[in-house]
């Protein structure tokens, strides 16, 4: 169904559906275009996930709209709903050397890798009713503080 293996529930007391494109990642807007359509929804209901190169591993950022620097997914999102959807971008750095990129982004991540992909993971899903809530800003400083938490200070001594 809409090019792509779709789920259906409920987060934060709203209807959402997850769409996994299987299309392509540079034609991966058909699939979020049909399924947009089929649900009448306005492109700043939707929410897209995605791997950032610019942005350390582990760091997130969210905002609604934008250009698509150089990601061909979010150029063929936009290309196909409007470039007015929420974007969360997930950090997974910059390999160095710009041959790197291909190679980076289509494997898999490496097994030292794997401690801070499944902490951010984690992070994203706690605190994903916030985003479902319309509260970006709030997620996003969530996520931040699960991933980088404040130290306590030492209890001082009378």
């Amino acid at each position: 169904r809409f090019k792509g293996e779709v789920s259906e529930g409920s987060i934060a007391a709203e209807k959402v559906v997850v769409l996994k494109p299987l299309t392509f990642m540079n034609e991966s807007g058909q699939a979020v275009g049909e399924a947009m359509r089929f649900y009448n929804l306005e492109a700043d209901r939707v929410i897209v996930i995605y791997d950032e190169l610019d942005l350390q591993p582990g760091k997130v950022r969210v905002k609604l709209g934008g250009g698509a620097a150089g990601h061909n997914g979010i150029r063929s999102i936009s290309s196909h709903i409007s470039p007015y959807f929420i974007r969360v971008r997930l950090g997974i750095g910059h390999p160095g050397d710009k041959n790197l990129v291909h190679p980076h982004v289509l494997s898999d991540f490496a097994k030292s890798d794997r401690p801070w992909v499944l902490e951010l993971a984690s992070a994203v899903a706690e605190h994903l009713p916030l985003l479902i809530e319309g509260q970006e800003a709030n997620f996003q400083s969530k996520v931040h503080l699960a991933l980088n938490p404040v130290p306590e200070k030492p209890a001082q001594k009378d």
